[in-house]
Order: C-alpha cells, then sequence, then structure tokens
C-alpha cells in the first residue's frame, strides 16, 4: 500500500512569516501609540499658531508753562499703516506698493530719503533678466551673488527707473521693507480726507493695510525754543548712540525719542506706557487674529517754573536790544546775547533767554539761542568780584572795612595793572561799588601770601589759585549748577602759567562761566548764602482726556546743594556794597537804575567788562581782535530778594557800550509790571531758612 506523501513548510520560510508578523505587529503597536498617546499632541502641533507681543508708541505728555498754558503739545495726524507679517516675499510687498501708489499720492518729500541701494533692491526686483545677466554661471552659485549684482548696477541702469510712474513705487516698498515683522509701519502720515476715503474703501482688497491716528510734536508757543529741544522722527527712530540702552528698556527700534534738552532728559516721563498688541499667527507667520493687550497711556505732563508772558518779554527785549546794539557800530562780532532769571528763594528758573544773530546776505535775522544760558561760558569781567571779597573777608586776609588805595600798581615783569581810573581810598563795600581792580588786586596777593610793593615780584603759587576757586566754586562759579538738563558746561579754568594771572581771576579775566553760573551766583548772594539748584520743572502731573490737569505725580521742592561757609556779617557787606552799585551815586550802574522807576524796586547788583578775544582767518592768516563782555548781575527786593538775574553781551568793540544795563533796565521794569498782574515768582522768602537741611589775562579798562 502505498504511504500518503507529507507536505510541510520549510522551516526558513515560516521564521520569515513570523518576523513578517512581528514587524506588523510592531507597526500596529506604533500607531496606536502614536494615534492614542501623542495624538492630541500631533494635532496641536498642526494647528500651531504663534502669539506675538507688539508695542506702539503713544502721544508723548504736553508741556505747560507755571501758569498752565501749553508750550508744547502733540497735533493727530491721519496715517496709513503696513504691517508685515512674516515670512513676506519682496515680490508680495512689491505689488501692494504698486496698488497704493496707484491709489494715493506719497510726500515727495520722502523721496529725498530713498538711498541708492534702495534703488537698486528695486531695479534687481522689478528687471530680473537684466540682473541675472549680471553674473555668469559660476558666479550665480556663489553666496555673495546678491551683493555681486548690487555692485554691477550701474547709473545708466538706474536711470531706467522712472521719476513718475515708479518713484512713488519705490518709495512704498523701502518703507515696507525697512519695517518690522508684525509691527505697524507708517507709510503716510497726514493723508488727505479723499486718501482716507478711497484707502477705506478699498481696504478689503489691501492686505496688511490699514488707517491709524498718528501724532507730531506741536510747539503751541514759539519760546524756548532750543531748550526744549526735539524727538527722533518714525523715519530716524532710535538714534544709534542709544541704541542699546533704550532697546534694554522695551524700546522698538522705529519709536520717537527725546533727542536733546527738556525732551531728552524727561524722556521717561514724557514716553507714557506704550499700547501693547498680541499677533496671533499661523505657522506661515500670517496673523490670524489682533489683540489689544493693552491700550497705552499718554506720557506725563511737564508744568515748567518758566512764566510764558515775562520768558516772551524777555526774549523780545534782548531780540531788540541785541539788534540795535549791532545797528549802533562798534559791535562788528556782537552776535549773541543771553538773560537768565531765577528766583532766589527756590532755585525756579522764570526765564532763560538766548538770541543770536545770523548774516543772512547783509540782512540780520535772530533765532533762539537760549540753550546757550548754559552751555557756552565766558570771562565774567567784574561781576564775579562779590566772590573775591567774600573770599578775602572769609579767609582773614582782609578786615571788614578795611581800605586800599586804588592807584596803577607795577610789577617786575608784568604789564601794569590798575582799575580804569584812580579811584583812592575804598573799603570792601566801596570798592565793589566803584568796581575797584586795585582792592581785588590786593586780596589776591595776600592770598598768595604777600603783601604790596611797588616794582615787586610775583611768586607763582597754584595752590593759591586752587583755594581761591574753592571758594568760587561755593557759589557755582566754575561748577555745574546742577539744572535738570543734559549738556550743561562748566566753563574752562585756565592754567596758571605767570602769576600776574591769579590777580586777573580775582576780577574775572581769566576762568570763564556761563549765564547760568552767573545767576547762580547772584542768586546765592541775594538769598542769604544758599546755592541752590535751578529747577527748570517744577511739577509732573497724570495726563487726562480732557483739557483739565491730571493729578499731581511729583512735584519739585528746593533744593539746597550747600551753604556757603561765609558769615551773615560778611554777606551783608557785599549785599550792602550791591545795593550801592545801583543806587548811590557813583556806583557804575547808578545812572541806569538809581532813578525811578528802577529805584523803588530796590535793585542790587553787579556791573562787568572783561576783555575777550575774537580769532578770524583770513587769506590764510589768523587775525586776532580784541573786544570786549559785557554783564550785569543783580536781584530785587533787596530786602526780599524774588528774582535774580544774569545778563551777558560778549563780543562788543568797545566797553562803553550800555546794551547790558539797557536790557536790565527792561527786564527788571517788565518783571514787576507782569508781577503786579498775575504774581510771578511770587514765593515765602523765608522758605530756605525754614527748610534749611544738615549742609554739610589783560588790565581791565573800564569799570
Amino acid at each position: 500500500m502505498n504511504k500518503k506523501k507529507k507536505s510541510h513548510v520549510p522551516f526558513r520560510l515560516n521564521f520569515l512569516f513570523f518576523v513578517v508578523f512581528l514587524l506588523f505587529a510592531a507597526l500596529i503597536m506604533r500607531l496606536g501609540v502614536v494615534q492614542i498617546v501623542y495624538g492630541e499632541d500631533y494635532q496641536k502641533e498642526v494647528n500651531r499658531t504663534e502669539n506675538t507681543k507688539v508695542s506702539l508708541s503713544v502721544p508723548r505728555g504736553v508741556i505747560y508753562d507755571r501758569e498752565h498754558r501749553v508750550i508744547v503739545d502733540n497735533v493727530a495726524k491721519n496715517a496709513i499703516t503696513y504691517t508685515k507679517p512674516q515670512g513676506t516675499k519682496p515680490e508680495e510687498m512689491l505689488e501692494l506698493a504698486r496698488t497704493l501708489a496707484a491709489l494715493i499720492d506719497q510726500d515727495k518729500e520722502r523721496y529725498d530719503k530713498i538711498t541708492e541701494r534702495d534703488f537698486k533692491d528695486y531695479w534687481i526686483l522689478t528687471r530680473p533678466d537684466e540682473a541675472k545677466a549680471k553674473l555668469s554661471t559660476e558666479e550665480k552659485k556663489k553666496k555673495n551673488a546678491y551683493q555681486l549684482q548690487l555692485d554691477r548696477i550701474t547709473e545708466a541702469d538706474l536711470a531706467q527707473i522712472d521719476y513718475d510712474s515708479e518713484y512713488e513705487v519705490v518709495s512704498f516698498f523701502r518703507e515696507m521693507i525697512a519695517g518690522a515683522s508684525l509691527t505697524p509701519k507708517i507709510l503716510k502720515k497726514g493723508i488727505t480726507n479723499e486718501e482716507l476715503a478711497v484707502i477705506s474703501e478699498q481696504l478689503a482688497t489691501l492686505p496688511n493695510i490699514d488707517i491709524t491716528t498718528d501724532w507730531d510734536r506741536d510747539p503751541h508757543l514759539e519760546i524756548l525754543k532750543s531748550v526744549i529741544g526735539n524727538i527722533s522722527s518714525a523715519d530716524e527712530g532710535l538714534p544709534a548712540d542709544m541704541l542699546d540702552y533704550y532697546l534694554a528698556r522695551g524700546y522698538s527700534r522705529d519709536d520717537r525719542v527725546g533727542r536733546s534738552q527738556l525732551e531728552e532728559q524727561y524722556e521717561d516721563v514724557l514716553s507714557g506706557q506704550k499700547k501693547v498688541i498680541s499677533n496671533v499667527t499661523d505657522k506661515a507667520g500670517n496673523v490670524l487674529e489682533t489683540q489689544v493687550v493693552h491700550e497705552g497711556t499718554s506720557g506725563n505732563d511737564l508744568i515748567l517754573s518758566i512764566d510764558f508772558a515775562l520768558q516772551a518779554e524777555v526774549e523780545k527785549i534782548v531780540e531788540e536790544e541785541l539788534l540795535a546794539a549791532k545797528k549802533a557800530g562798534g559791535a562788528t562780532f556782537l552776535d549773541r546775547a543771553y538773560v537768565v532769571m531765577l528766583n532766589p528763594m527756590t532755585g525756579e528758573v522764570l526765564s532763560l533767554a538766548g538770541k543770536e544773530l545770523v548774516n543772512e546776505n547783509g540782512q540780520y535775522t535772530v533765532r533762539d539761542h537760549a540753550l546757550g544760558t548754559f552751555t557756552t561760558a565766558y570771562t565774567m569781567g567784574s561781576a564775579v568780584k562779590g566772590a573775591t571779597v567774600l573770599t578775602g573777608l572769609q579767609k582773614g586776609i582782609i578786615r571788614p572795612g578795611e581800605s586800599f588805595y586804588d592807584r596803577t600798581m607795577f610789577f617786575k615783569g608784568t604789564p601794569k595793572k590798575g582799575s580804569y581810573a584812580t579811584l583812592g581810598s575804598l573799603d570792601d563795600r566801596n570798592a565793589l561799588k566803584k568796581s575797584s581792580n586795585v582792592y581785588m588786586f590786593n586780596i589776591a596777593l595776600r592770598m598768595m601770601g604777600v603783601n604790596y610793593s611797588p616794582y615787586m615780584s610775583l611768586p607763582l603759587r597754584p595752590a593759591a589759585l586752587d583755594e581761591m576757586r574753592s571758594y568760587f566754586h561755593q557759589f557755582g562759579l566754575g561748577v555745574k549748577t546742577g539744572i535738570d538738563l543734559p549738556s550743561e558746561s562748566t566753563g574752562y579754568q585756565g592754567t596758571l602759567s605767570n602769576p600776574g594771572l591769579m590777580l586777573d581771576y580775582a576780577i574775572g579775566q581769566f576762568d570763564t562761566y556761563t549765564p547760568l553760573q552767573l545767576a547762580q551766583y547772584i542768586s546765592t548772594i541775594a538769598n542769604g548764602g544758599y546755592r541752590l539748584q535751578p529747577q527748570l520743572v517744577k511739577e509732573i502731573r497724570q495726563p487726562t482726556n480732557d483739557d483739565q490737569l491730571g493729578p499731581v505725580v511729583k512735584s519739585f521742592e528746593p533744593s539746597v546743594l550747600n551753604r556757603i561757609d561765609m558769615s551773615d556779617e560778611y554777606l551783608g557787606r557785599v549785599q550792602e556794597g550791591f545795593r550801592r552799585v545801583m543806587q548811590e551815586s557813583g556806583g557804575t550802574a547808578n545812572a541806569w537804575f538809581g532813578s525811578e522807576p528802577y529805584r523803588s524796586y530796590n535793585p542790587a547788583g553787579k556791573t562787568g567788562t572783561a576783555q575777550s578775544f575774537i580769532f578770524e582767518r583770513k587769506n590764510g592768516k589768523v587775525i586776532t581782535h580784541s573786544t570786549y563782555n559785557l554783564t550785569l548781575v543783580g536781584y530785587a527786593p533787596m530786602d526780599k530778594p524774588e528774582m535774580a538775574f544774569s545778563i551777558v553781551v560778549p563780543y562788543l568793540d568797545r566797553d562803553n557800550n550800555p546794551v547790558n544795563k539797557k536790557i536790565g533796565q527792561r527786564i527788571l521794569a517788565k518783571y514787576f509790571e507782569l508781577k503786579n498782574q498775575s504774581g510771578i515768582g511770587a514765593a515765602d522768602p523765608n522758605v530756605i531758612i525754614e527748610s534749611d537741611p544738615a549742609l554739610g589775562s589783560e588790565e581791565e579798562t573800564s569799570e
């Protein structure tokens, strides 16, 4: 009987089936893990969005004068913006720029901001075949291929760009390219109502284009221009030298910030809290949703100590007298004049006025240079003699009432020195009254450790000058006044190269000081010896949405920098000397202030004249011209001072021009006239005393 054949599968085939089974089982398990365990996570990844926050600028704070009159405000302007999505291609922006150019006109002044690189980028994008022809096949593979294209574009190539039909497109395109992703970029500001209507109708077909309200800084009152300062434009953005500083504080690159003076000094106060929006985007960078996270608030407002009415009048007086002095002759190099007015009991700045002449084809115009009151320095002459007398009294090198005989002095190896005339025997008070140089020279000699004898040799003792300077510094002469503005100058301190310069220092003919330092010096004498920090900002207030002022955030109280190390008796003698200057016969300013109505203001002060020099380059040679700086300091009323002032008019041909005294007359009268109307600078004359904290050249030829 035949046996039935038994079939069987080879072992190797079974093993193969088993391996395939295991692989399928692993795949099914893996799919199960993906679907069941990680399915939700992967779905989120597919639907993933990004949330990017962007900060937008808000209007800056308003600047008011002390009577709450607006000096600088903001003016709203309609604007067109473009928000660049992430990953947007240049071709897409170019097409949008063309559409905009067909709908509205771009500002022609923006054409000047188009750079050669902008034109080249546009040329490459709009003329691709010609651009490709600039490179060989091998060069197209190089990393710097685009730069090679840029370098090879010629002027003839750029001339293909038509001014009438393409410049607007280039301008819009460059603005779009320059914008940061997801941040609105202003394409045009100040659009007309017609343009507003056109764009509004087309918004649905203009991706990422929007209409918003922007602002510009708007000076309401034409005063203090150079002191108020300016802000950067939206096109300028953050200043390059301060870029890291502002970026670290949350600013965007195209934010507008204070670039100078008050706008810069109080940037943190004026800038406000920025509006914050959140852009929700998909993986491709397309904006899906925009949400406002924070509406933002306008910057805080500043209330200045300046009185607009007084400031305007002082500026007018300085301008008129400067032009009059120029036209009267004897003022070849005269081109500026300054006035500073302070409340000596509080340090509040009542007026900072400076004017500068500009010669335009033989016709002189005047521009604001109030900035020069604390950034430019001059030799001030006899106006500083009060500090010299007080130094001598406090050092004990002269006694109260001690007299010297005023006549020409002779020294070995040094030009003769003297006053403008032989004045005879004078004590300390009358030495100020008649502006005796000789009296001051004797103080300087004793500071050097010697007494005068004819034709004596002067010792060279720099330590004596350093000590005298330290006393002058107590008044603010030669040191920063502390005013709440940047860029303040300290003036120039000369080197004692010969001993005669020590005598020049004693009469204000060596170191240089700013008009503001001079005002702080006379204020310190006026208020009884307290050097106060000049304060331009009186209050900081919260912004409001109406015409009313917001609540006070911060109020600035008087700040005493130091109390001079000199007795009340000595201060009283200098104050009396200053009174005699203006109110007694023989005083150097009595002819101008000794009669009514000026005498009724009870003024005290000191005149000054210093030699100065103008250097002129002509035909390759430097020509030196000797000129004169005319100064005047004062305060009133003498018994209860409420205003102090300094006047500086440099570079006159002659020393007998009374322009400084004319300005002094007019600002004094104007102050009291306006005070009777509005109470300018009214203050408790005892405010400083009650709140006293723990304190630690050449021969002068006039006066």
